[in-house]
């Protein structure tokens, strides 16, 4: 993989890892709080969906680290090897971890009876967005236990290769 891909990729992911710190140490607890202020019915909400939305963030950052750690695999040319399964293992985790968290997001929303201040549009948006959140956490899922699948086709025939030259 070119050098300069690779340095645009880190740069990407530290970015991300950056935006996402501010959004957890900044924008999440400010907007609750500024939420609770506008509607006070959410005060009982406002910590556990913030604890959840901070982990969610942490999420995303744990599989960025991997992506990192996967990036300096590809950049030594050693992708094809035991390690990486372990940090793939990271990304199917973390992903696991953030579609159970948007589960029982939308299991709340669907089942409590939580207060919106227009009427349900509230909180049928936010249920909307929860249960989208599921479908896109599980589709990534997913989509990494294949892509975890071909990394093992191709560990193996690059093994098998070694073993005949």
């Amino acid at each position: 993989m070119n050098h300069l891909f690779i340095v645009a990729l880190r740069a990407g992911i530290v970015a991300a890892i950056v935006i996402g710190l501010f959004g957890q140490i900044v924008v999440v607890p400010t907007t609750a709080a500024d939420e609770v202020d506008r509607f006070p019915p959410y005060a009982p909400f406002a910590a556990p969906y913030v604890t959840v939305a901070i982990v969610g963030i942490a999420c995303v950052q744990v599989a960025l680290v991997a992506v990192w750690m996967l990036l300096a695999m590809v950049r030594r040319d050693a992708i094809f090897t035991p390690q990486a399964f372990r940090w793939v293992d990271v990304i199917i985790g973390s992903s696991a971890l953030a579609t159970l968290l948007a589960i029982g997001v939308a299991g709340h929303l669907a089942l409590a009876d939580v207060p919106s201040p227009n009427g349900n549009m509230g909180a049928i948006s936010a249920l909307a967005a929860a249960i989208t959140g599921v479908g896109v956490g599980a589709s990534f899922a997913m989509l990494v236990v294949i892509m975890r699948g071909l990394l093992r086709k191709a560990t193996d025939l690059q093994t098998e290769i070694a073993e005949v030259i």
